[in-house]
């Protein structure tokens, strides 16, 4: 589904694999207790720990779990895939991995001897029971297996449990395309939607009082083709932000507000050096809008695509669709 936000054009699918060589899969749990999972972002590389990308962070509000962004922030690259599943799992899922990676690299004959996993999380705990902690290697696995470009939105892997403005949340994603000297590049945003309070929530026809207070968590991954550099890339995952503003959130003290990104643009080696394009300054208001608007676009794709469900306490979770009578 297409929303009118923005001036920019969609990409042909409207999801973050709409940049090139970019898959996503999931892994979804759904058990009498259990209502969790985990979602996998791989980069376009065979081997991401051979060839790495230029990657970057930015921590809006810290309330959260994450691995792995001290070295993405130091080195300004990314070495694996990024994984995303519940606050208790982060742990579990990180050994998984590594295990992957290993793997990996054995293949290719390398000695892997470190790795820098990437994980996220959001607290599922309304919907699931966080504690059992069901998602492990096989979990992992089998989301990095299913990766394709065309993936499933809504209440499904680490999207299953979310709550997202008092509404089920879940997984969501949204592209959009840049002209540049004739050449078009592409961003895209998949969000975990997990946060707000239902009043905020800058969307008519919403009833008030379905969340107390603007806590959860929101985990936003950003892929461009476009070349930037770690620096430029932490710039535009700011603006990120500016798709949460504009849906009315304003970024509460128990809330995780995290966004992620990278760039598939290549970089080159030339003996001692690394070369790497990198836009101009002047033109960075281009990508600037293309982030504001995907990330808005994508966390109302993650509620519209997404079921009612029923917490632990036996409250019904209702959904966007329903209020909005689509």
């Amino acid at each position: 589904m297409n929303l009118n936000i923005g001036r920019l054009a969609h990409g042909p699918r409207n999801l973050i694999s709409d940049v090139p060589g970019v898959r996503v899969g999931h892994s979804t749990i759904d058990t009498d207790a259990c209502h969790t999972g985990v979602t996998v972002i791989l980069p376009p590389c065979g081997n991401p720990f051979v060839q790495k990308l230029t990657a970057a962070s930015v921590v809006f509000n810290g309330y959260g779990k994450t691995l792995g962004l001290v070295q993405v922030d130091e080195l300004g690259t990314l070495e694996t895939p990024i994984a995303l599943t519940n606050t208790l799992n982060v742990g579990k899922v990180h050994d998984a991995m590594v295990s992957y990676m290993v793997e990996l690299c054995r293949r290719d004959g390398i000695d892997l001897t470190s790795v820098n996993p990437v994980v996220c999380e959001c607290n599922d705990s309304r919907i699931s029971d966080i504690q059992r902690r069901p998602v492990g290697e096989r979990e992992v696995l089998q989301a990095i297996e299913s990766a394709s470009a065309d993936f499933a939105q809504g209440a499904v892997g680490a999207g299953r449990g979310t709550i997202c403005y008092g509404l089920k949340g879940g997984i969501g994603s949204s592209s959009r395309q840049m002209e540049i000297d004739g050449e078009v590049y592409t961003l895209g945003v998949l969000v975990q939607s997990n946060y707000g309070a239902s009043a905020d929530l800058r969307v008519t026809a919403l009833p008030e009082g379905l969340a107390e207070s603007d806590q959860g968590s929101i985990i936003l991954i950003l892929a461009t083709d476009l070349p930037l550099s770690a620096r430029q890339l932490k710039r535009v995952l700011r603006r990120t932000s500016v798709g949460m503003a504009r849906l009315g959130s304003y970024i509460g003290h128990g809330s995780g507000e995290i966004a992620l990104g990278f760039t598939t643009a290549p970089r080159q080696e030339a003996g001692s050096f690394t070369l790497q394009r990198a836009l101009k300054e002047e033109l960075m208001n281009l990508p600037f809008r293309a982030a504001g608007e995907c990330a808005e676009e994508a966390i109302l794709q993650s509620m519209l695509h997404a079921a009612p469900d029923v917490q632990r306490s036996g409250e019904r979770v209702a959904t966007l669709r329903e209020h909005l009578g689509v």
